[in-house]
């Protein structure tokens, strides 16, 4: 089974930056879509950013602009760039392929990275 490992997160004021990395073991990411997504309490977990194993990228609207995914697949990893955060990113940041939400509740997902935004 794959394994997904989170790091980065922290605590940052509002407007602070942070960049999270996500290891992947297996061989077959360089050809997998992977995406970032995150948890806030009391709320459903939410789709970030996808890119493509040709590089291309999709973001949603509450992170577009803000903040940028990349990936090196030479180093299995996966990375989210995180810019003028706000206090409502505040949650637990998870990577994985691209997943539909009505996948959300049986996919496989790591621990996760916790982020606060918080003066």
């Amino acid at each position: 089974q794959v394994q997904l490992v989170e790091s980065g997160g922290g605590l940052v004021q509002p407007g602070g930056s942070l960049r999270l990395s996500c290891a992947v073991s297996g061989s077959i990411f360089r050809f997998t879509s992977m995406g970032w997504y995150r948890q806030a309490p009391g709320k459903q977990r939410e789709f970030l950013a996808t890119i493509n194993s040709d590089g291309s990228t999709f973001y949603t609207d509450s992170v577009k602009g803000r903040f940028t995914i990349s990936r090196d697949n030479a180093e299995n990893t996966l990375y989210l760039q995180m810019n003028s955060l706000k206090p409502e990113d505040t949650a637990v940041y998870y990577c994985n392929r691209r997943v539909s939400p009505r996948e959300y509740g049986t996919v496989y997902w790591g621990q996760g990275t916790q982020v606060t935004v918080s003066s």
